[in-house]
């Protein structure tokens, strides 16, 4: 993975995006290229566990968003086998849309919201919590309990 490394100034909400500062400073370095699960988890406030349950959701998610294909094709009939396997690729996408519908109604009502924009938006926590209207840091502990709910449906021990 690429890295992309710029410094923001430090607030008690997290990192500033843009506006100018007074007084004394505070300044963090943060990977734009790096997904807010990843930052969760590669500072430990997400263990392997859920931190692989929202990617088994993101997976799902991008695979579920594919266009169909439009034109005639001309694979030979596939063979009966489990899984995905065999699968063309718009029965994969329809599979994946069942799979991401079923995880996130797993998940519970009003859950949904918080594992959408972290997740599958990539929307940092402080910007989903404000877009939400919850107080300041509450998003991490609702985001594990959401996590932990994925991580049933998609059976990660």
């Amino acid at each position: 993975m690429k890295r992309e490394l710029v410094e923001r100034e430090l607030t008690s909400e997290g990192p500033r995006r843009a506006g100018d500062a007074r007084g004394k400073r505070r300044t963090v370095t943060v990977n734009l290229r790096e997904s807010p699960l990843a930052w969760l988890h590669s500072r430990g406030h997400l263990e392997n566990r859920l931190f692989d349950a929202g990617e088994a959701l993101r997976n799902d998610y991008e695979r579920a968003q594919l266009s169909a294909n439009v034109t005639m094709r001309w694979d030979p009939v596939r063979v009966k086998t489990t899984g995905d396997r065999g699968l063309s690729p718009t029965e994969r996408q329809v599979a994946a849309k069942r799979r991401f519908d079923e995880a996130m109604s797993h998940a519970g009502k009003g859950l949904e919201d918080i594992l959408w924009r972290v997740v599958c938006a990539n929307e940092g926590l402080p910007d989903a919590e404000k877009a939400l209207g919850w107080p300041v840091r509450s998003g991490k502990l609702v985001l594990r309990i959401a996590l932990d709910r994925v991580a049933e449906y998609y059976r990660i021990a």
